[in-house]
């Protein structure tokens, strides 16, 4: 396979990785997406910046989270997120432990 079709292919996954968690599954929670795979949508957003960053192109953290939620990220949050329960922190927070060290915050 040449770069140019893996580059290709690999972008396509990632569109349909971006519609299924913005289309298909909106209710998943980012905390539950930590939680359980280590990176959430905002991840995925924040990979786009840096990757824009490599290349020299200008891509603020803003920007790339609107360009990856379809529309301002405080829009989509109101309208899918919902507060972390105690039983969702306690989750990450072992997750996190686990996998990084003690949460300093």
């Amino acid at each position: 396979m040449d770069d140019a079709t893996r580059t290709e292919i690999e972008a396509a996954a990632f569109r349909r990785l971006q519609r299924h968690l913005m289309e298909d599954r909106p209710e998943v929670q980012n905390i539950d997406l930590m939680t359980l795979a280590g990176f959430c949508r905002n991840c995925l957003s924040r990979w786009m910046a840096e990757a824009a960053a490599e290349r020299g192109v200008p891509l603020t953290e803003a920007e790339a989270r609107e360009a990856f939620y379809g529309m301002p990220y405080a829009d989509w949050k109101a309208a899918h997120q919902t507060e972390a329960s105690p039983e969702q922190k306690a989750a990450f927070d072992a997750a996190f432990a686990a996998n990084v060290g003690p949460r300093k915050d």
